[in-house]
């Protein structure tokens, strides 16, 4: 008997997930059955493939062959320290999510419970297959049952109109995406014909071909990514998705995107040119700029947290770019650094965001509301979901010593050290990219202390919400996994720097663990000590301290001395939740400042209203600038083929009789 290998555990990983969602299916109103266990067993299983992907990074790459598919077209799978790193990403962020989705169901909410177990596993499965995949035809299959189990979810609750054209918007994206993907497969694959990934790792680096693969892929990997200007659908299949699918689209989904783009730029292709890195970091930019100036204006808490979403993939693709600068300069050290920046990131991003949807989730169900205007004061009724959000908001911020402030820190450090490359242009253009990234980064904190003191601090704006309760015990399990992994991913970057060593060594040839082990687990100095250093424990320890310090201080010195009075109201005897900032005052500096990104619309209160409310509007401008055009056009030319179709067989044979026609005079000719 063969013995089971690494990639052999994965699959059968996979298989439980499929397993899963058929005994869901089964029974498809057992809704204790579904959500008591089958969905904990989920977590389970996303437990053991975090466990399985922790072992294989650093172990030699494993492959198999699986007799699925067409005749002689069979399932080649690989699994290497690239494709384990995104399936750790996979099972650790999923293990937290599938635990919160057991508490966070409900019967009789969108579609049947059976139905969505299948479906969400199936999702969970079709992810693993396209990091394992090694041909065209699986990575392609698995690619496209992802979406559509996705577009599945995200239409839960098709019930309303709504959330029926997100999911279809979603859904025709992205499969305009994977015909991109599929040509450039094609263009790699090149006249042998061969859709294995080890064929197309000997195409040819000459010539313009290996560069519309890569642009290709960039435009099929960019629409699953929401980058500019294929973001469209995020904003809007985000917010009308149950919150657990919400987070899995932001935390995982994503994520496979870059794992596309990825396993392209630096595995597929054995030529890295230096102007691919410089579109990644333009587009990665103005990704990011749009994402955070339209998060910071948001009143809906989700769409608030998905057009963060874009802003924190376009800062995953300016790591990327910065990489292939570095890359096609010959600084593998340096593009070490960024590639490393960017896949810290990616591990970040998938704990942080899935916090905060999971919050957003238990918020909705206890007030049903996602408007910002309807919400506040709810720390007093959820202070386990607001102090957990806390963490993710804090952690999304980037604020030390949580994890996002790791990765962004990195990323900033990767671009001090542009001064020395030999390009002239790249030597002002990189600092003002290193410039513009700091300014995201303070708009970032911005949109996340609008999104927790709007939402948790203050008094509550509607009477309904005195009736809010806090998160169940499956739900407050799975934000607490998630919670740690922001607090440890902060605590452990060397650890964490270790262990994506073998996937930038794999990629670049490089890395930065010998630096970073010379240190020990508390300094981290990416480059040298003597350059920049980073000590998350001091900076913890030292608030610790800190706090404590200045608290005793006050007591001892100043005991006594202080007369507590009541805080000055401006003249007002009472303070209402009417006199708090609105999510719409506060993001009032941001639309004046940033008016020339947004399309307005205002709609003011009428003199005789007796509460009267004034309301602004801000709009994507490039969905009527771009979409809609294209969607006339399209329609257009619909309607043209429709005239065409008359369903006559005397107009049909006509059309046949021309044709022939035009064919013999063609032919003479």
């Amino acid at each position: 008997m063969r013995q089971l290998l690494l990639i052999d555990w994965v699959l059968i990983t996979a298989l439980g997930w499929l397993a899963i969602g058929l005994v869901g299916i089964v029974l498809p109103r057992n809704f204790a059955l579904i959500s008591r266990y089958l969905f904990p067993l989920g977590a389970a299983l996303a437990l053991v493939l975090a466990l399985l992907a922790l072992a294989a990074i650093g172990a030699a790459p494993q492959v198999r062959i699986l007799p699925l598919g067409l005749p002689d077209l069979p399932f080649h799978l690989r699994l290497d320290a690239l494709s384990a790193f995104f399936l750790l990403l996979l099972g650790a962020t999923a293990a937290g999510i599938s635990i919160y989705a057991a508490g966070y169901l409900r019967p009789g909410e969108g579609t049947a419970p059976g139905l969505h177990c299948l479906l969400y596993h199936g999702l969970l499965a079709s992810m693993a297959m396209v990091m394992l995949a090694d041909d065209g035809y699986a990575f392609m299959v698995a690619w496209e049952t992802m979406a559509l189990c996705a577009y599945f979810l995200v239409a839960s609750e098709h019930r309303y109109a709504e959330i029926r054209r997100a999911a279809y918007l979603y859904l025709l994206i992205s499969h305009v995406g994977a015909v991109g993907i599929l040509l450039a497969f094609g263009v790699m694959a090149g006249s042998a014909g061969d859709y294995t990934f080890d064929a197309m790792r000997e195409f040819s680096s000459n010539g313009y071909w290996p560069s519309v693969a890569f642009l290709l892929a960039l435009f099929g990997f960019g629409t699953k990514a929401g980058i500019l200007p294929l973001h469209v659908w995020l904003p809007e299949a985000h917010p009308v998705a149950p919150s657990p699918v919400s987070a899995m689209m932001s935390g995982i989904i994503l994520k496979t995107a870059i794992y596309g783009m990825l396993r392209v730029a630096f595995d597929l292709l054995h030529v890295q040119l230096g102007w691919w890195g410089v579109l990644l970091l333009v587009i990665g930019l103005a990704s990011a700029l749009f994402g955070v100036i339209f998060a910071a204006v948001q009143t809906d808490m989700k769409r608030l947290l998905a057009y963060s979403s874009i802003e924190n993939i376009g800062l995953v693709f300016v790591g990327i770019g910065l990489a292939l600068v570095f890359k096609s300069f010959q600084l593998p050290n340096l593009a070490a650094l960024a590639l490393t920046a960017a896949l810290y990131h990616c591990l970040n991003h998938a704990f942080f965001k899935s916090l905060l949807f999971l919050c957003t989730g238990s918020v909705l169900h206890a007030t049903g509301e996602r408007n910002l205007g309807k919400l506040g004061g709810l720390i007093h009724h959820m202070p386990w979901v607001a102090w957990l959000a806390l963490i993710g908001a804090l952690a999304s911020a980037g604020l030390p010593p949580l994890n996002g402030f790791v990765s962004e820190w990195l990323l900033l450090q990767g671009f001090l050290f542009t001064a020395g490359l030999p390009h002239g242009y790249l030597n002002m253009l990189l600092p003002t990219v290193a410039g513009a990234v700091a300014l995201i980064a303070a708009l970032a904190g911005f949109a996340m202390v609008k999104f927790f003191g709007v939402v948790f601090l203050g008094q509550p704006r509607e009477e309904k919400l005195a009736q809010a309760h806090d998160a169940g015990r499956l739900e407050r399990l799975g934000l607490l996994w998630l919670a740690a992994g922001c607090v440890l991913l902060g605590l452990l970057p060397n650890v964490v720097i270790a262990l994506l060593d073998p996937v930038t060594r794999q990629l670049l040839g490089g890395g930065l663990s010998y630096t970073a082990a010379s240190h020990g687990w508390w300094l981290l100095a990416p480059i040298s000590e003597d350059r920049a250093s980073y000590s998350p424990a001091i900076f913890l320890v030292s608030i610790a301290l800190f706090i404590p310090l200045v608290y005793w201080a006050v007591r001892r010195y100043y005991h006594g001395r202080l007369t507590r009075v009541a805080a000055w109201d401006c003249g007002f005897p009472l303070q209402t939740s009417r006199m708090q900032d609105t999510a719409e005052g506060f993001g009032q500096p941001i639309r004046r400042i940033f008016s020339p990104f947004f399309k307005r619309t205002r709609e003011h209160p009428s003199p005789f209203d007796t509460q009267p409310r004034y309301r602004s509007i801000v709009e994507d401008p490039l969905w009527y600038w771009l979409y809609l055009p294209v969607a006339r056009l399209v329609e257009h030319g619909t309607r043209l083929i429709a005239f065409l179709q008359q369903g006559r067989i005397a107009i049909y044979l006509l059309y046949s009789f021309v044709t022939l026609l035009t064919l013999l005079v063609l032919t003479r000719g």
